[in-house]
């Protein structure tokens, strides 16, 4: 199975920072990946990152590298993990929205499972830091949206939004040595778990 992890955003778009600029989304995505990558590699997981590049990367061409891999291995041997930073405003002042959520294309599919073992392990790690936003409407705790990455990408697609980079205490906690320890591995025992499962 191949994992492909694609931190969002790049250096030149516009926002995606905290209001004080120390955490900037695209660096913090790309360290985030990184940690996973290696994590999964360690493991014996083949992982892979999507967008390697610092500037952004049209999502257009981020899905054509996906779905040349779904061409190579097959739909079903191919997984998309898309790691984000939440915000509630413009990026020019703290909000108080705070949270972590992990969301998937509507309907059911087998991204619901991975949504669910990586939502699982974000209870173990956040449900003491910040809140799990969660929509259990439709059975299980991922939310849906129609985004890009997650509908036109032909395998199991999940994008994650880790906690609110314009919270303070949300903000503190990400930059927080612990706190990139509980991203990274949110996402690398959530993998494991949905492919152990799989078997």
């Amino acid at each position: 199975m191949k994992i492909l992890l694609d931190p969002g955003h790049g250096s030149n778009t516009p926002g995606k920072r905290s209001p004080d600029g120390s955490l900037m989304e695209y660096a913090y995505a790309r360290e985030i990946a990184g940690l996973i990558y290696y994590g999964l590699r360690r493991k014996g997981f083949d992982a892979e990152i999507l967008v390697k590049e610092e500037v952004d990367i049209p999502l257009s061409e981020r899905i054509c590298r996906v779905n040349e891999e779904c061409r190579k291995l097959g739909n079903s041997k191919v997984l998309l993990v898309s790691i984000h930073c939440n915000a509630s405003g413009d990026g020019s002042q703290w909000m108080p929205a705070v949270g972590w959520e992990c969301y998937t294309s509507p309907g059911r599919t087998k991204a619901d499972k991975l949504a669910t073992c990586i939502f699982n392990e974000a209870s173990l790690y956040l449900s003491t830091v910040t809140k799990l936003r969660a929509d259990s409407s439709d059975g299980d705790p991922d939310k849906e949206a129609r985004f890009y990455m997650l509908t036109h990408s032909k395998c199991a697609a999940v994008l994650t939004e880790n906690l609110f980079m314009d919270n303070k205490s949300d903000c503190k906690y990400l930059l927080s040595l612990k706190g990139k320890a509980a991203i990274a591995n949110i996402h690398i025992n959530g993998i494991i778990n949905f492919l152990t499962n799989e078997k």
